[in-house]
């Protein structure tokens, strides 16, 4: 373990003790670990005396619909396993907790069960008789009788701007629910096994079981949440959970992992787990704003934290982070209920696709009526079928008709998709769609053998099988103190078994924005959002880019074909010498959640040229000169 780790717990105002280290191997189980760089932090830390925990986060909505609406696991079982073997040997060697949420990916209580079978097989293996883990596991699921009597009664909005109201049908569609828990269940758990080993959590606020250990250990009455001080404690705990769930992400480079120690009064320092990293003011300040609508206000269950007080102070040893300032408000203080955020899929039909590509220099010229030609053909050919279906194409490698001009495409990458009511008819429409691509006719043709290369992988139609949804991704209003959600744990207790730059990134005259910042990237802000991050590396070159007025409301919603009121937030960040925007995830030209039909960017990460390629005025030029 590299030395300079030290300086972290140095300097430490006598009112501001050690509480805890936290350990988080990776942004994800499931997703692996460095476990050299995990055993070398646990064998620093744990010798300081200080209570050290494991803690990581196991779920996301990232990446589509599926794994709620057809109880999917996130990762591969056997990339669990791989994970908590590594993970359960460093329980027993240094006799820490290991504490993770959102088990299976989506928390569903059959994947909580899941994960803690994988645990029990891991200790009952041969070399691991000497394993010996209290484990606990915490569950989310909820009935939907119950969300459908707070749906009548007004307790149930949309969870932001762009997500449509809930409805009956929604409910009855959805194969399972979800509440996203806070720390509160975790509290409860701890309490009532405090020789806990291992929990196994249930879908969760992200940051909710870092949250948890830290309130478990100061012993924190959240009864008084209306004193300052647990309000200054509760936030810098959220916000420390916030910063440590996507693992090493704050650290440059990336890291896999981070270490927190989190001190009495709600500071805490942040480092990477990899010794070639390094945390910055900036690269720390900057992750709040990472997959976030905003990056100033942050709700959660039961309130949310604010962090336009939040400070973020380099420390000697050049890549740790001290962070103070940040504060959470319950929701009792405005007299609101306490709210958790449902989150549900649905089955909408079946996929089937095809895929290929096109070369011919007097079919790429006439494409688009190419395809309309097949939309037809296919129509009509399925005219008399039983059920419906919707027939769409993903085109790569084609330039609008501007750029065609003066640089015609040399290939077209075209993949044909389908959803229906059944599976047998979206791989016949499928199939009749990828017949007239290949022999479909077009004035000039000369290639009359074929328009379509196709063959990869050696299959003409491929199906996909059910199609999902987003059904539930919505806020409900709990009764005074529901938010202390399901514990089992009876048996779940086993013995042996259980449980700045003068040469701007390279160009000596920027043109375009993507000139001037370190970092252009887009990401989905939960499932009805896309969020875009501009960070600069100079402050210089930040307050210029502000004071220029360039970026603003009416520049996102001209980049992406918006008008301002559609713009969700907007703004600057100046902690992280930073501009965000949100806006709705569009396809097609109407609101959607990500996934589901046609979707090709379900983590929306490649949404951000619109701003890489906006143009600096002039006058921006030559005051960056």
């Amino acid at each position: 373990m590299p030395t300079a780790m030290a300086n972290q717990t140095n300097d430490v105002e006598e009112s501001s003790k050690p509480l805890c280290h936290i350990v988080t191997p990776v942004g994800m189980l499931g997703y692996g670990l460095k476990e050299d760089e995990t055993t070398a932090a646990l064998r620093f830390y744990v010798a300081t005396g200080v209570p050290t925990a494991m803690i990581l986060d196991s779920g996301s909505t990232d990446s589509g619909p599926d794994r709620l609406a057809q109880g999917i696991m996130g990762c591969p079982r056997t990339a669990y396993v791989r994970d908590l073997r590594k993970l359960l040997k460093l329980v027993h060697e240094f006799r820490v907790p290991l504490i993770f949420s959102s088990a299976g990916g989506d928390g569903t209580d059959e994947h909580v069960r899941d994960i803690v079978n994988v645990i029990e097989e891991i200790a009952a293996e041969k070399g691991n008789e000497s394993y010996s883990f209290k484990t606990v596991a915490v569950f989310s699921g909820i009935d939907k009788a119950v969300i459908r009597e707070r749906l009548r009664a007004g307790a149930i909005s949309g969870c932001g701007a762009c997500v449509p109201p809930l409805t009956e049908e929604d409910i009855d569609a959805s194969t399972r629910v979800v509440a996203q828990m806070g720390p509160e269940p975790f509290i409860d758990a701890m309490k009532a096994n405090p020789d806990f080993d291992v929990i196994v959590g249930g879908r969760a606020y992200d940051p909710a079981p870092y949250v948890a250990y830290c309130a478990y250990l100061s012993g924190l009455n959240l009864d008084g949440w209306n004193s300052p001080e647990l309000q200054r404690q509760f936030g810098g705990f959220t916000h420390m959970g916030k910063i440590l769930e996507c693992g090493g992400t704050c650290a440059e480079p990336k890291s896999h992992g981070a270490i927190a120690t989190v001190y009495t009064d709600g500071g805490f320092t942040i480092s990477p787990l990899t010794p070639t990293a390094r945390c910055t003011p900036v690269s720390v300040a900057a992750h709040t704003m990472y997959e976030k609508s905003r990056p100033d206000i942050l709700h959660g269950p039961g309130g949310y934290f604010d962090l336009n007080s939040a400070t973020y102070e380099q420390l000697p040893d050049g890549r740790s982070i001290r962070v103070r300032g940040s504060v959470f408000h319950f929701s009792k203080e405005s007299g609101l209920p306490y709210q958790v955020k449902l989150e549900a899929g649905s089955i909408v039909g079946y996929r089937s696709m095809f895929m290929g590509s096109v070369r011919d220099p007097i079919l790429i010229k006439q494409f688009d009526s190419l395809i309309e030609t097949v939309k037809g053909y296919a129509a009509e050919q399925h005219s008399h079928a039983a059920g419906e279906f919707q027939l769409d194409f993903h085109l790569y490698g084609k330039h609008d008709d501007e750029a065609a001009s003066t640089s015609p495409s040399q290939e077209i990458f075209l993949i044909g998709e389908v959803l229906a009511s059944s599976q047998e008819l979206a791989t016949s429409v499928a199939a009749t769609a990828r017949i007239a691509v290949i022999h479909g006719s077009y004035p000039g043709q000369k290639a009359t053998s074929g328009n379509f290369a196709f063959g990869i992988g050696g299959k003409t139609v491929i199906e996909l099988g059910p199609c999902s949804k987003f059904s539930m991704y919505h806020l409900m209003d709990l009764k005074e103190g529901e938010e202390h959600l399901s514990l089992d744990s009876g048996d779940r207790t086993t013995t042996n078994a259980a449980v700045n730059g003068s040469k701007l990134n390279g160009h000596t005259k920027p043109t375009i924005l993507g000139d001037l910042a370190k970092v252009v990237r887009s990401k989905n802000a939960g499932p009805y959002e896309i969020t875009f991050d501009l960070i600069f590396e100079s402050r210089d070159t930040y307050l210029k880019v502000k004071e220029s007025g360039m970026l603003s409301p009416k520049t996102i919603a001209a980049a992406y074909n918006l008008s301002e009121s559609d713009i969700v937030w907007c703004g600057f960040f100046d902690p992280a010498q930073a501009f965000k925007a949100t806006i709705p995830r569009i396809r097609a030209g109407k609101r959607t959640a990500g996934g589901s039909f046609m979707e090709n960017d379900v983590h929306g990460s490649q949404q951000h040229l619109a701003l890489v390629n906006l143009k600096l005025s002039e006058e921006l030029v030559a005051a960056l000169a």
